[in-house]
């Protein structure tokens, strides 16, 4: 070849490398989504390199792994499995250093890997540059052609580094848009296991047998995907029971969704659990999703499910019978895959007789009934639950209260707590408000506490001082044994490991009524 054809070849290759570098230029324009564009690049560049294969990959600078973001002649399937390590194989060397590589013969190198499986064919070879933003390495493309001289390797070499370069700003959205999904993820998890944490079964205070019952109740179904209906009177924690359902189940990675029936006015309480299409009426400017919807692969919490009208009941047991829903305005079935938890204080049984709830849709929520017994059937707990509301508050409110006197927890013992746990707590949280020093006296709480005081000669009774507090809790523990035993001395006597003999006695002296 003549230096004037030489000339000409050189010029000719010049323009069609400008031309390939237009159109990847107008490729990359179209589009800030890296998906949309590197396969497209890819496909160009094999068009004009006549490559076999080619790959993007990408560095994840928190695990130090390498990953094939975009590949030319590799099955998707294959180039998803693909890793590399930084300084592993050609690829991992190039990304590591910054510096382009050369592989003139595939066969004669002993850093080709070959985990991609494209094979080490003598006549093959492999250019590898670095793709750069600003001075750091956020990947790197390569590709494998027919073997060619070193001259137009290093040609290609540099054509590929200004491909590269034009690469760096999609490499780097696309990066930094992983690295924002996986500490959204991170983020999720954490705040997914502190939930699972602070809703186990182990965090609801109490230790009485009634709360036992609760509890072995929650582990019973909380790993099936049952309808549970929880029963109790207002104040008494349903909402932390479902709750511990839902945390503790298979289902604790999906959402948990929660509709306080009572408090949703009855025209948009249809809307709310199905969700309405747009014009579906006045106001539905726009198409909106439903809470059977949000909460589908989770749980959905129906919270004083006695409050729906008849008309609404009809749709809810129709869509747990078909496990699909309509929404308003719209004809089109939509499959839902939820479990759902539903809760009342009010007597469902009698409201059926009444002709206020369906019969039908009762029996479909009352697969497992959980009953959350009131406060005063746990008298045992209530010193525990005052003293984690104390704790609480007092670190809320930055005050140095850390006990309560002999006089408060009689006043606390004696009371029947009408509004259960929600009531202490809303005492404890007033009463931490109010009083100064480390201790809370009887003064901090409201008047009806103040004037609270157990019925019995023994209440009252060195009232105050330990012996006064210790007859209080045992003739608490004492009736709460004759409860669960239906007024049986001796079965009662036989749980507490006493004897009848004994728990006649205490019967007596401490008054305790056998019910």
């Amino acid at each position: 070849m003549n230096d004037e054809t030489e000339r000409t070849y050189s010029e000719d290759a010049s323009q069609r490398e400008l031309q390939v570098l237009y159109q990847i230029s107008r490729t990359l324009d179209a589009s800030l989504d890296m998906e949309e564009i590197l396969n497209p690049v890819l496909g160009i560049l094999s068009r004009h390199m006549n490559m076999n294969y080619g790959t993007i990959t990408i560095l994840q600078r928190k695990t130090g792994d390498i990953f094939i973001e975009s590949s030319y002649g590799l099955p998707p399937a294959q180039a998803r499995k693909v890793r590399y390590r930084l300084g592993e194989g050609v690829t991992g060397h190039v990304i590591l250093t910054g510096e382009p590589a050369i592989i003139p013969r595939k066969s004669e190198s002993p850093l080709i890997l070959d985990k991609t499986k494209r094979g080490k064919a003598p006549d093959t070879s492999f250019i590898c540059v670095p793709i750069k933003v600003g001075q750091d390495v956020a990947g790197a493309l390569s590709v494998d052609t027919p073997y060619q001289d070193e001259d137009e390797l290093q040609s290609d070499a540099r054509f590929l580094s200004v491909v590269a370069s034009m690469l760096a700003q999609a490499v780097r959205l696309r990066r930094q848009a992983q690295e924002e999904h996986e500490k959204l993820s991170e983020e999720n998890e954490r705040l997914r296991l502190e939930l699972k944490e602070r809703f186990r079964p182990a965090n609801i205070i109490g230790n009485s047998h009634e709360m036992q019952i609760v509890y072995d109740q929650i582990a019973k179904i909380a790993k099936s995907s049952s309808t549970a209906l929880i029963v109790g009177e207002t104040g008494t924690g349903k909402e932390l029971v479902a709750s511990a359902i839902h945390y503790n189940s298979d289902r604790a990675k999906k959402p948990f969704v929660k509709v306080h029936c009572a408090a949703l006015p009855e025209n948009i309480i249809e809307s709310e659990l199905f969700g309405h299409c747009k014009g579906a009426f006045t106001g539905a400017v726009a198409e909106r999703k439903g809470r059977f919807e949000m909460a589908d692969g989770g749980t959905l919490f129906l919270d004083e499910i006695g409050e729906l009208s008849l008309p609404v009941q009809v749709k809810l047991l129709r869509a747990l019978q078909e496990r699909e829903i309509e929404r308003v305005g719209d004809s089109n079935p939509i499959k839902i895959n939820i479990r759902l938890v539903a809760a009342t204080n009010k007597n469902l049984p009698e409201m059926i007789a009444q002709g206020k709830f369906r019969e039908d849709l009762y029996y479909r929520l009352n697969v497992f009934p959980i009953f959350v017994p009131p406060l005063r059937l746990r008298k045992t707990d209530i010193v525990l639950l005052a003293e984690h509301f104390l704790k609480t508050y007092s670190e809320q409110q930055r005050k140095g209260i850390n006990k309560m006197s002999p006089q408060i927890i009689e006043r606390l013992m004696a009371y029947k707590w009408p509004g259960n746990v929600r009531e202490l707590e809303n005492c404890i949280e007033r009463a931490v408000l109010v009083a100064d020093g480390e201790s809370l006296e009887p003064m901090h709480l409201p008047p009806a506490l103040q004037m609270a005081q157990n019925a019995s000669p023994a209440d009252s009774e060195s009232a105050g001082s330990l012996e006064g507090q210790v007859n209080a809790l045992e003739k608490a523990i004492i009736e709460e044994a004759l409860r669960n035993c239906k007024g049986n001395v001796a079965a009662a006597a036989r749980n507490l490991k006493s004897t009848p003999r004994i728990i006649s006695y205490k019967i007596s002296r401490l008054g305790i009524l056998i019910p």
